[in-house]
């Protein structure tokens, strides 16, 4: 009896019907909207009372609404969630409070442009998953494609507003001068502007 050539046809593992494909991607997607939400939550509640809270609180309330809208998507493309995956979402966003930016108990500056960089992220992905559908919906009945454009297009305005957010809280903790600085030491910046942050 001959043997099979390897990497012949008959050895390759079946391709995965688009169905099971979709149902993984969404529920990954899923799993990382409710990261994102228990995050924005955190920080709208830790900038309770400050300048950065409003656009937080907004925002926190933009990105939980989107999650529900995804998982409307997902009933209506008949693509059950997989629980077990956002609980793991949820706990590699508790599990990323780790990184602490120096701090072992309280917060650091460091926390807001690391979050808000990670919160950065997590948009840049919804958009893209936003993107898919919307290529999706030119053959799936169930979709709107209008509705998949208008989430996109906030997706992008929640990205404008974390850059802002992030650059008051970059500029607040980490390329400030020291007040003990020697005037040669520092550049011009121009007239001050207050952070959102302080």
């Amino acid at each position: 009896m001959k043997a099979r050539p390897v990497g012949s046809a008959s050895s390759s593992p079946s391709p995965l019907p688009a169905q099971r494909l979709l149902a993984i991607y969404l529920n990954d997607h899923l799993a990382g909207a409710s990261g994102g939400v228990s995050l924005i939550r955190r920080m709208a509640r830790a900038h309770r009372g400050t300048p950065a809270g409003p656009p937080l609180a907004e925002l926190a309330e933009q990105i939980a609404e989107d999650r529900e809208s995804l998982r409307e998507i997902m009933t209506a493309l008949d693509v059950p969630a997989q629980w077990h995956r956002v609980v793991v979402g949820r706990l590699a966003e508790k599990a990323g409070r780790v990184k602490l930016g120096g701090h072992l108990v309280s917060r650091s500056p460091l926390s807001d442009v690391l979050e808000l960089e990670a919160m950065r992220i997590g948009v840049e992905g919804k958009a893209s998953l936003w993107q898919s559908l919307g290529i999706l919906a030119d053959t799936a009945d169930h979709l709107d494609r209008n509705a998949v454009d208008r989430l996109l297009t906030r997706a992008r305005h929640q990205a404008a507003v974390l850059d802002g957010l992030h650059a008051d809280a970059a500029r607040q903790s980490i390329t400030s001068a020291p007040a003990t600085a020697p005037p040669s030491a520092r550049r011009d910046r121009g007239p001050s502007r207050r952070a959102r942050w302080a």
